[in-house]
């Protein structure tokens, strides 16, 4: 093994930038089980695709509007600028600590093992959700390409169709993976740009006072316009979640040390422009958006390209969204399975064993098959409308709740003289933001449900958080999954 003087750089001491990886992996506790042939763009690749311009759009374009008019799109950057805050503690964690799953491996070692598998169980019921929420949500676009009427069966067809190809391509190996997110991330970024500009310098329709005007959507929040811009930041906040799969990648890519930093900033900063682009594009370019603050257009982004480019546009333009989402689904699905090998490979997670298992290809084998079932299973739930409502809104407070815990731990072990004191202030803005945003997303709203929904539904966050906290420290107590 090779020696380093006390001035020589850490990587000098190896003859290749893998070599070092792996030792920088060995002295962290692990040994190099999974294949490192990505690179900085395949990493920024996986952000990029889990976060999703387009994907991202859809999830909140129509909710924002609805409950707060044109004048939603102005919390978009008051979003991306608090999870700015989150990603300057993320990426100085991702440097410190190049491993698989962040929220286990960065809390455990910077608070106490107790902390860091709660937080590693609360993160990973949140994506093992979001990977439902992707996979229902693409469905819709399956079908409609198909020109198939979207029942509630057959979304819950076609969403595990969509789940068992993205665990398909991630089973193959990573340079499946690596080819088929290039190829997704390509197109998205190509058509986000270009039909995001068109929209806007071409096929604009209103004023851009209509950016300024609620169009009395403000009365499903009792008339307070302050209080409906606060439901849509809630929604925003939902268009700016899934960077830090770049850290689940963080195993596999070559110099994780420097990139997956560099990737995490990247990815977010990238989607995040196209996503206030799109969003003030289509803003601007619909024809009525009233009649989507009146819950009249259900869809105005297809809305918007249809009546700048055609109904002819129609076909690719839900080509286009399909395939955005089934590089989501592939990252999202991809990061999670990582996420679960990490912690199983601690012996910390029922079924170890099982869920650990790396295959000859170097793929978590054990993780996709996991991921797989707990997709296909929460589908289930798809049959029932308030049922997947519930889901979606729990995925997004759980993620937001994973995020504020590894805040957290970033602070208290600067509080310990553990992290760099310089980063202190970011920091605590960072948990402020957090604490205030997970309170936002969970909070009990009828103006971000549908009309007439069950108690349960408005509910369904804060009541979902509390029962995975108790299950997790129920767990803990009892079988003590930690190590030291």
């Amino acid at each position: 093994m090779p020696t380093m003087t006390a001035t020589e750089p850490f990587d000098a001491a190896f003859s290749s930038p893998e070599e070092s990886d792996a030792q920088r992996l060995h002295e962290l506790g692990y040994e190099q089980e999974l294949k490192r042939s990505m690179g900085i763009f395949d990493c920024v690749a996986m952000g990029f695709a889990t976060i999703s311009p387009v994907v991202g759009l859809y999830a909140v374009v129509l909710v924002g509007m609805v409950v707060a008019g044109a004048a939603w799109v102005w919390v978009l950057p008051v979003a991306l600028a608090g999870q700015c805050l989150l990603i300057a503690v993320y990426s100085e964690l991702a440097g410190k600590f190049p491993l698989a799953n962040g929220a286990y491996q960065w809390s455990r070692r910077l608070v106490g093992p107790r902390y860091g598998w709660f937080n590693g169980w609360v993160a990973l019921c949140a994506y093992a959700v979001a990977n439902t929420t992707i996979a229902y949500a693409g469905a819709f676009w399956a079908l409609a390409l198909l020109a198939i009427t979207p029942t509630p069966t057959a979304l819950v067809i076609a969403g595990a169709v969509l789940v068992a190809i993205c665990s398909l391509v991630n089973a193959i190996g990573v340079d499946a993976l690596r080819g088929a997110l290039r190829l997704g991330v390509g197109a998205e970024a190509i058509a986000s740009v270009c039909i995001g500009v068109a929209l806007l310098l071409v096929f604009r329709e209103q004023d851009f006072s209509v950016l300024f005007d609620t169009f009395g959507a403000e009365a499903r929040s009792g008339g307070s316009t302050f209080a409906a811009l606060l439901a849509a930041l809630a929604v925003g906040g939902w268009a700016f979640i899934g960077f830090d799969a770049t850290v689940a990648a963080a195993e596999e890519t070559r110099g994780a040390a420097r990139h997956v930093p560099r990737a995490i900033w990247i990815a977010l900063l990238s989607v995040g422009g196209l996503v206030i682009l799109n969003a003030f594009a289509t803003t601007l370019a619909h024809p009525d958006p009233a009649a989507v603050a009146a819950g009249q257009d259900l869809d105005p982004v297809s809305t918007a390209v249809a009546s700048a480019f055609g109904d002819s546009a129609s076909k690719p333009f839900a080509a286009i969204v399909l395939l955005a989402f089934l590089a989501c689904g592939m990252a999202a699905q991809g990061a999670t399975a990582r996420g679960i090998y990490s912690v199983a490979r601690d012996g910390v997670l029922p079924g170890s064993e099982l869920l650990r298992r790396v295959d000859r290809r170097q793929v978590p084998i054990g993780g996709i098959v996991a991921v797989t079932l707990i997709a296909w299973a929460g589908l289930l739930l798809g049959l029932e409308a308030t049922a997947i409502g519930s889901l979606i809104t729990f995925g997004t407070a759980a993620i937001f709740v994973s995020f504020l815990l590894t805040a957290s731990a970033a602070l208290y072990a600067r509080g310990q003289g553990v992290l760099p004191r310089s980063g202190m202030l970011v920091n605590v803005l960072a948990v402020a933001w957090l604490a205030f945003e997970t309170v936002n997303i969970a909070w009990p709203r009828a103006s971000l449900a549908t009309a007439g929904a069950p108690w349960y539904q408005l509910w369904a966050a804060p009541m979902v958080v509390a029962a995975i906290t108790v299950i997790g420290l129920a767990y803990l107590a009892l079988a003590r999954p930690t190590v030291h």
